[in-house]
């Protein structure tokens, strides 16, 4: 999909609270965003913001932090944001492969929310659930792994179950349709998009213990 270059967008996310300008600047300290040391759970894709912004509004005694690697995506995220008062949200924009150098082990959960499938088996490793980006995930969690992952694509589920069962992660939680469950779900914009469509939810929650 071609994303659309968003007028300005440089400028209202450095005006926006809600967005961390230098992310680098606060590797090993993390927590100092938020002024706790509450745990801290991160949605990598963090699209439009619609799930975040919701689990965070649930979750008072959570800090949550969105990730985009573009800019005029992450706008629209940071715009809604700007109409709620939450002290338990950030955003930043970055590349995933760089987030070994903003997080030392922080982080609690992460979240896959309809990552792009790429459905090409060339592009295997660039999905966010493969080996790849798994390895560098390892390097962020604070203690057990935990990532909870949600995709309308067949191809992308299918290779996220391989990869997690050989990278150490024990399925915990596998839903062929979330929304036929009574599992606690705040949905995303692509998500209320699918399921308007009847387009069934895939569901998983995979854990790794800590050596």
């Amino acid at each position: 999909m071609r994303l659309r270059n968003v007028k300005n967008a440089s400028e209202i996310l450095k005006s926006s609270s809600y967005f961390i300008e230098n992310p680098l600047d606060y590797y090993g300290k993390i927590s100092s965003l938020f002024s706790n040391q509450n745990p801290i759970r991160l949605e990598i894709g963090c699209g439009k913001g619609n799930f975040l912004i919701g689990m965070a509004k649930e979750f008072p005694n959570i800090n949550f932090i969105g990730v985009e690697k573009y800019d005029s995506v992450l706008v629209r995220a940071i715009e809604k944001a700007n109409l709620e008062q939450l002290s338990n949200l950030k955003f930043i924009c970055v590349d995933a492969k760089n987030l070994p150098q903003i997080f030392n082990h922080d982080i609690e959960v992460i979240y896959l929310n309809f990552s792009d499938p790429w459905p090409k088996n060339r592009h295997h490793e660039r999905r966010l659930t493969s080996t790849t980006f798994l390895t560098i995930y390892d390097t962020l969690f604070e203690g057990n792994c935990e990532i909870i992952q949600k995709t309308d694509h067949p191809v992308l589920f299918e290779s996220s179950l391989v990869d997690f069962s050989q990278n150490g992660y024990l399925l915990d939680e596998v839903s062929l349709h979330l929304h036929q469950t009574d599992l606690f779900n705040v949905k995303t914009e692509y998500e209320e998009k699918f399921s308007n469509m009847g387009q069934p939810i895939y569901y998983l929650k995979a854990t790794k213990k800590k050596i």
